[in-house]
């Protein structure tokens, strides 16, 4: 299995990809959980522009990334899990909860430090929020995260394997924790124990800067318990907050051209 993933990894990729794309879209369309404030047709135009520009940019910088990267660091030694003799189920779970930590503090950086928030304003100007959202990056964080990925990779030592299920998980659920879906009550307080869910993240999108500044997590909540960075609720409630950046209440933030040249603003 783990040899099939591996030689598969393209195709799996945008399989799910795709797949929970078209099935959070449809979710949306059947349970919405708000109002959409903007037509639907340019603003996933752009986002989804983004994601094929990113994955060119990718393509023609990235000689090896993160996949490469654990290849070279098992052939090496290096790394902190390919130091220790750990049994290869434990070395693989171990590899998932702390490359989940690695993302949750990159998160939280891009937001305190200036030059990187300006960067990532591309993500957070979305005046709505649905699962296109979550594949909404400015080129140049794309090449930043790939570089801090493979640094990662490289002192922790995961193996191909957690690598590839780890992207793909972090894909699947930044689709899936940003979509405009109405999950029942109960469920979603169960399951944000573990995971993060729509109605928690959509938080982290509001104008307020305190709740801006909350819920960090792309998959699991856990660490937003951990460093007391999590909040439970709006004060504006799910139907009534407001969206985006404050300063960013127009129709520019569907404009592709506009996410491109928006780090550069002063």
């Amino acid at each position: 299995m783990a040899n099939w993933i591996t030689e598969h990894e393209s195709t799996l990729r945008l399989s799910v990809f795709l797949g929970v794309l078209i099935l959070m879209a449809l979710l949306e369309t059947l349970f919405p959980r708000k109002i959409r404030t903007q037509d639907r047709t340019a603003r996933w135009g752009s986002n989804l522009a983004l994601v094929i520009i990113d994955s060119l940019v990718v393509r023609l910088l990235f000689p090896i990334i993160a996949v490469g990267a654990a290849a070279f660091a098992f052939t090496k030694g290096w790394g902190v899990l390919n130091l220790i003799d750990l049994p290869a189920w434990v070395g693989f779970i171990m590899a998932l909860i702390l490359l989940d930590l690695s993302v949750y503090i990159q998160h939280v950086a891009f937001h305190k430090i200036p030059v990187l928030w300006s960067i990532h304003k591309v993500h957070h100007a979305d005046r709505d929020i649905d699962a296109t959202t979550g594949v909404r990056f400015h080129p140049i964080e794309i090449v930043i995260s790939m570089i801090y990925k493979i640094a990662v990779v490289i002192l922790l030592g995961p193996s191909v394997l957690a690598v590839i299920i780890f992207e793909i998980i972090l894909n699947a659920s930044a689709m899936f924790n940003h979509a405009n879906v109405r999950l029942p009550k109960t469920f979603d307080r169960i399951l944000r124990v573990f995971f993060v869910t729509p109605d928690m993240h959509r938080i982290h999108h509001s104008v307020h800067p305190a709740e801006t500044d909350s819920n960090y997590g792309f998959n699991l909540s856990l660490w937003d318990h951990v460093f007391k960075t999590y909040r439970e609720k709006p004060k504006d409630g799910h139907i009534g907050m407001k969206i985006g950046l404050s300063e960013y209440q127009s129709n520019s933030p569907s404009s592709l051209v506009w996410l491109l040249i928006l780090p550069f603003k002063r």
